[in-house]
């Protein structure tokens, strides 16, 4: 894992649980920066070059790790994995697909207590440039 002053990232394998065959373990990259502060990133590796990525509320991920969090596309709960071992499981639902993943709990937890030393939860709106927003959904230069 990696924390510069501006950005949280770390490296994951996430398991992909597969209904019709065995899961299959998938590389996945989370990221956090207070330029978007409500949010994290998760890039997911399928295989050469082609790189998913989901973005969603980091209070829904915080939430997820205790008790089910998400009625939408996307869905969090804590669980156990075949050894009894805690972990999370992330529902992921489009028009193309749904895909459901299952995190290592640690080192979840590991990535959002970096997020939450850099930017605080209640501290989020300190981070956002309302001008620089706003010019963007008008259109000015």
């Amino acid at each position: 894992m990696s924390s510069r002053q501006d950005t949280v990232t770390t490296e994951m394998e996430l398991r992909l649980v597969m209904a019709d065959g065995p899961d299959r373990a998938v590389q996945a990259d989370l990221s956090y920066a207070p330029s978007d502060p409500y949010a994290v990133r998760i890039a997911f590796h399928t295989g050469g070059t082609d790189i998913v990525e989901w973005t969603f509320a980091r209070s829904l991920l915080t939430d997820g790790v205790t008790h089910p969090a998400g009625d939408g596309d996307v869905q969090v709960w804590p669980s156990k994995n075949n050894d009894g071992g805690p972990q999370v499981c992330l529902s992921l639902s489009s028009p193309s697909g749904r895909a459901l993943f299952e995190a290592p709990l640690p080192q979840l937890v590991q990535f959002l207590t970096q997020t939450y030393a850099l930017v605080p939860t209640g501290c989020e709106s300190d981070f956002v440039d309302v001008g620089a927003e706003l010019a963007t959904l008008l259109g000015d230069d």
